[in-house]
Order: C-alpha cells, then sequence, then structure tokens
C-alpha cells in the first residue's frame, strides 16, 4: 500500500519531470482503484467540480530537453504535467466517453464499498475499463486488438485507432504507468538481425546470423524482451530505417563485414509510439553492451532525420514514457556531404509534409548545431536523396558506404 499512498500524494501534481512507472498488475488496479474512489470523493464533494479533468499535455510546447552534462545522452520529456480539458462542451463528449456504470459498480463491490451511480461517462474509464479486466485475466493486448474490442463494444465512442491510442496516453498520464504495465504491448513490426543470441527462457536460442534476409521478428511483449538472455560480439549496432535496405544488408551479410547488430521498425509510422518495442529493445541492449556505438541510417530527408531523433530523444508522441528509453544514437546516413554520391536525376523535390516536419524539428529544440545545418541544407536545396539512390554504383556499393563511413568515424 505504501505505493499507492506515495502515488495518491503525487496524483495530478504539478511535476517537474512527468514519468510513467513499469509496476506489476497489483498496483496497476490498486492506482485505477485510487482513481475511482478520487472520483466518487468529488461527485460527493458538497460542491462537485468535476466539468474538468487533468490530463498531460503532449505537445511541443509542453516539452523540455534534457542536455546530459557528463554523457552524450540527451532526452525529451513532458514538463508541465497539468492541463485541463473540458468534460462538459458537447464537442469534448468523443473524448472522455461513455460506459463507466458497471466498471465502477465492479470496483466498488470488490473493495465491499457502496453501490455508485453516476451518469458522467468517459472514455478514459472506459479504457481503464478493459484494462482492469486485461490484468485480472492476466492478458497483454496489442493497441490493434484494444481497438477492436472497444469498436465492438462502443463503435460511437471509438470510430478510429487515433481516438483509442490517444485515450490510452490518456490513462498513462493519469496513472502515471506506462502502457506495458497497463497491459498492453506493441505490434511485432520490427526485425533484427546480425552478430546477436537471443535466449528465452525454456526455448532454443535464436542466432540472428543465422536468419537469412528476413531476420528474426522482434516481439512487442516487454515480458519477453525483458527476460531474453542476449550474446553478442558485435561493435556496432545499426538502425536501419527501411525495410528493403534492412534486407540487403542482411542478404550480403554485412554484419560479418562489420561485426554488427542490424535492426528495423520498418519505415515511418503514423504514431511514434510504434517505434516503442524496437526502442525498448535497442535500448536494452545498450545497456548490456554499453560500449557498442548506436549509429542510424536514413534517407536525408526531414522524416529521415525524424526517426533517428525518435531514438536517440524520445518522442513526445509517447507521452510520460518519451524519455525513457532515449538512446545515444548518432547519425551516420545519408548526410549532406554524401550528395556527390548520388546522382543529381535521383534528387526528388522535398513535399510540403517534408517542409512541415523540417519546421517542426527546427522549432523543438532538441537538435544539435550540426543536424541544424543538416536540416537548413534540405530545405535550401528544396530537395531529398534516398538511401536506395546509391545502387548507381552497384548494390554491393551500399555494404562499402556504411563500411568506410564507420571505420573513418563519419557519423555524428
Amino acid at each position: 500500500m505504501d505505493d499507492v499512498q506515495n502515488w495518491k500524494l503525487k496524483l495530478f501534481s504539478d511535476q517537474e519531470l512527468c514519468y510513467a512507472d513499469i509496476i506489476p498488475p497489483s498496483q496497476v488496479r490498486a492506482r485505477i482503484e485510487v482513481s475511482v474512489l478520487n472520483f466518487i470523493k468529488i461527485l460527493n464533494a458538497p460542491k462537485p467540480a468535476i466539468s474538468h479533468l487533468p490530463l498531460i499535455k503532449r505537445n511541443l510546447s509542453n516539452s523540455r530537453v534534457n542536455h546530459g552534462l557528463l554523457t552524450e545522452l540527451s532526452c525529451v520529456f513532458l514538463s508541465h504535467s497539468v492541463s485541463t480539458r473540458s468534460l462538459m462542451k458537447p464537442n469534448a463528449a468523443k473524448a472522455f466517453v461513455r460506459g463507466t456504470y458497471n466498471f465502477i459498480t465492479y470496483i466498488l463491490l470488490q473493495l465491499h464499498l457502496f453501490n455508485f451511480h453516476c451518469n458522467l461517462s468517459r472514455a478514459v474509464w472506459k479504457v481503464m475499463e478493459m484494462c482492469y479486466q486485461i490484468l485480472l485475466q492476466e492478458k497483454c493486448v496489442t493497441q490493434r486488438e484494444l481497438y477492436y474490442k472497444l469498436l465492438c463494444d462502443s463503435p460511437h465512442l471509438f470510430p478510429s485507432q487515433t481516438d483509442v491510442n490517444r485515450t490510452i496516453q490518456d490513462v498513462v498520464a493519469l496513472l502515471r504507468c506506462s502502457r506495458f504495465s497497463l497491459g498492453i504491448i506493441a505490434s511485432s513490426r520490427g526485425l533484427i538481425a546480425g552478430r546477436i543470441i537471443l535466449q528465452e527462457p525454456g526455448k532454443e536460442d535464436v542466432d540472428c546470423s543465422m536468419c537469412g534476409s528476413s531476420g528474426h521478428t522482434i516481439s512487442g511483449d516487454f515480458n519477453l524482451l525483458q527476460k531474453l538472455s542476449l550474446y553478442s560480439d558485435a561493435r556496432y549496432i545499426i538502425i536501419v530505417e527501411k525495410h528493403a535496405i534492412f534486407q540487403r544488408l542482411t542478404e550480403d551479410q554485412f554484419f560479418h563485414q562489420i561485426p554488427s547488430i542490424l535492426i528495423t521498425a520498418k519505415g515511418y509510422p503514423d504514431m511514434a509510439t510504434r517505434y516503442y518495442a524496437h526502442q525498448f529493445l535497442v535500448h536494452r541492449i545498450s545497456r548490456i553492451f554499453p560500449d557498442l556505438p548506436i549509429l542510424c541510417l536514413v534517407d536525408w530527408n526531414p522524416a529521415g532525420l525524424a526517426i533517428l531523433c525518435t531514438f536517440k530523444f524520445g518522442s513526445i508522441g509517447m507521452g510520460l514514457e518519451a524519455y525513457r528509453y532515449a538512446c545515444n544514437v548518432k547519425w551516420l546516413g545519408l548526410r549532406g556531404h554524401d550528395l556527390d554520391m548520388v546522382p543529381d536525376q535521383s534528387l526528388v523535390p522535398l513535399k510540403p509534409k517534408d517542409l512541415q516536419i523540417a519546421e517542426s524539428l527546427i522549432s523543438s529544440g532538441i537538435l544539435q548545431e550540426n543536424y541544424k545545418e543538416e536540416v537548413a541544407l534540405m530545405v535550401r536545396s528544396g530537395r531529398r536523396a534516398e538511401i536506395e539512390a546509391l545502387y548507381f554504383h552497384g548494390y554491393d556499393y551500399l555494404g562499402k558506404y556504411i563500411a568506410k563511413k564507420i571505420v573513418q568515424s563519419d557519423y555524428i
């Protein structure tokens, strides 16, 4: 109960550094129960004040960058924890939706307290109800699975995956615990290959250098990732933006040419939180093998740099979990001075979306000076270059390009 009491004292308070704890299911359930009791207390007050719900702002105006002083590691975090959202405005109805009566009653009965009736219902409570049931059943679900469950239960309240994702982050903000602690795992999206052996308790070892060009799928189950024993003689970790580039490098067995571990998240997803499992694994490998440089290979465009920054600093899209798995990632390529190796006809104009991302990166305050210079060069040139443009020199040139840059320590 000490954890619950300490957390209760911090509930909805404005913290210098917002955080999301990784805690066991019993403590998550206790926090949900405390939230319900606090809600009931407000309702039973002489002057109930339930028109606003304190939540966390997840935007750049509420972000700070913690620059490492003794190390090169910096990270993004949310600084001003409390904002308020109206629950009474008609256009806010879908943000905090229906269906709490059964859930709250259920919890109160579990606690042998009194019956409760409330006509006000919120989407946040609905998602908490689902998470409470998931934890009671000792299950884990992906965000996609949760979306379909909510879509079947309340289709008018959760019309899209985005609505569910945002509500999950609201629950994370209210309970100060990670999505993983809520029983929500990431979808298996990424791949790993190279000089690393994954040993899962009770199962055969997986030698990631023997998985062929497809690599080995990264699980979204954090319990499994946490339990893995890792063995490696690699000298570098290389994060690859594109699945096709990852396949080329694994097919050529580049990881034997330069002893390395290759990881891809298969491109740039809709939501930064989809990088969560891959970032968790990269972070865990880097903690076990702290001397391995982490290098990132992305297209020379604002979106490529944004992907790198997600691994390097975390992402505001991850809410209170933004900073936890930030890693000291270096930019390997493509970079501006590599453009002389790219045929002019392979350079394509920047799109309006590219310019928006560039503006967002520059205004974010997270970029170091040499990164800002790269973005400025992209905008001035009005063009972008993709890694595949290097195939102009032959399909085996990509490995030579990366190897040369690594040997020359040509990364920033």
